[in-house]
């Protein structure tokens, strides 16, 4: 073989050598928003799932193979989510998708892995129709490890009405999918107790003043104020009690946890109450492990994560998602989703230890026994010990 042909041989080796390094790892796409105000929550997550997806590969990856993560910046834009996962399935053919934190989004965009039959793992997204959509077809690809609205609501009026004892509530909500399915489920549990609240008010992102939905909530006698909402202006809501002089309980879903409520919000964020699955306090040896790493790979502000449950849910979907490719051996969609319906082993994680946390007609992993509530004390988020109970 002359020199020419012995060179073309060569390049022809090594790309079929870096074909085979590619194609030797399981590519999983990461979708959330890592930009907007939404970016707490997506940053966190993506860390988080950066963390597990290192750990696993330092330890061998799965089945002998590495994991790759496709990142991709869904904006909080329903239509630019419906883009990334046509790619992240036609383009970069990835095995599965963790990731999704606002309700619209995963709605918009997870019927393109339903068809595709490709397994997600919603790991911030709550709203309770999620893991619902597509539950009436043989074979449902959505599965979630994060608290749903079901579970939020209930806790919330729980603790407002049963064990605080009020009876006049305020609703106020965001005017996103994620906020007014989360009130329409807070009114059904409300309907329930015989309460009908005394104002229902929404408000959009990017409102800095919510002085004329909270004057209705303060003529009408509301005793609390239950919100849900996923960005910023929660703060705006504590600020404007402030500024009326009218101070009543605040308790919301979990957002109310995020850094950008707690920063913004202030003095007049202490004391709110929200559900939580996950609180930056190293309590056992495996969450003081992953808040340790945490913080040394990215180094927050204060040392607080800024949506740490978003950062545990988003670690722990990807050790369901590889113990379920475990179990399966391979990476075919089908199989994993019989694997994830029937996991074998314990997967131990940071929210809990998940024992066969899925099956056919149930995929949420998260129940009200790891659901608890935090509480806004001195710029961060600690556990209510006196609502634990719940």
């Amino acid at each position: 073989m002359n020199t020419k042909l012995k060179t073309i041989a060569a390049v022809i080796a090594l790309g079929l050598s870096f074909s085979a390094t590619a194609a030797d790892t399981i590519k999983i796409g990461v979708s959330g928003p890592f930009t907007g105000g939404s970016a707490p929550m997506g940053t966190s997550m993506r860390d988080g799932v950066r963390l597990a997806a290192a750990e696993i590969n330092a330890k061998g990856g799965v089945l002998g193979r590495k994991i790759e993560l496709i990142e991709r910046d869904d904006e909080a834009k329903n239509e630019r989510g419906v883009q990334i996962a046509q790619e992240l399935i036609n383009k970069d053919k990835v095995a599965a998708t963790v990731g999704f934190i606002n309700t619209g989004v995963a709605q918009a965009s997870q019927r393109f892995y339903q068809q595709a039959k490709i397994p997600v793992m919603n790991n911030v997204a709550t709203g309770s129709i999620i893991t619902q959509q597509f539950a009436a077809q043989p074979e449902n690809y959505i599965f979630r490890n994060s608290a749903s609205d079901q579970i939020q609501s209930a806790m919330i009026v729980q603790e407002a009405v049963d064990r605080r004892k009020f009876r006049k509530v305020a609703i106020l909500a965001d005017s996103t999918n994620y906020g007014q399915l989360g009130r329409a489920d807070l009114e059904k549990v409300l309907t329930a107790k015989g309460i009908t609240p005394v104002v229902v008010e929404k408000y959009n992102l990017q409102d800095v003043d919510m002085t004329a939905q909270l004057l209705k909530a303060k003529q009408a006698g509301a005793e609390v104020v239950l919100t849900y909402g996923i960005g910023p202006e929660l703060a705006q809501i504590a600020n404007g009690m402030e500024k009326l002089g009218w101070k009543v309980p605040l308790i919301g879903s979990w957002t109310l946890a995020m850094a950008n409520f707690i920063d913004n919000a202030g003095k007049n964020g202490e004391g709110t109450r929200m559900p939580q699955t996950f609180i930056q306090d190293a309590n056992t040896p495996k969450r003081k492990a992953f808040i340790d790493a945490y913080v040394k790979a990215y180094n927050p502000q204060g040392g607080r994560m800024p949506s740490a449950v978003s950062a545990a849910q988003g670690y722990d979907s990807v050790y369901l998602l590889a113990a379920a490719i475990k179990q399966a051996g391979g990476t075919e969609g089908p199989k994993v989703l019989a694997a994830l319906e029937n996991l074998n082993e314990k997967v131990e994680g940071v929210v809990t230890t998940y024992n066969k946390p899925y099956s056919k007609t149930d995929h949420e992993a998260i129940t009200f026994d790891n659901t608890h509530f935090g509480e806004v004390k001195a710029g961060r988020v600690v556990m209510a010990v006196e609502a634990g109970a719940k």
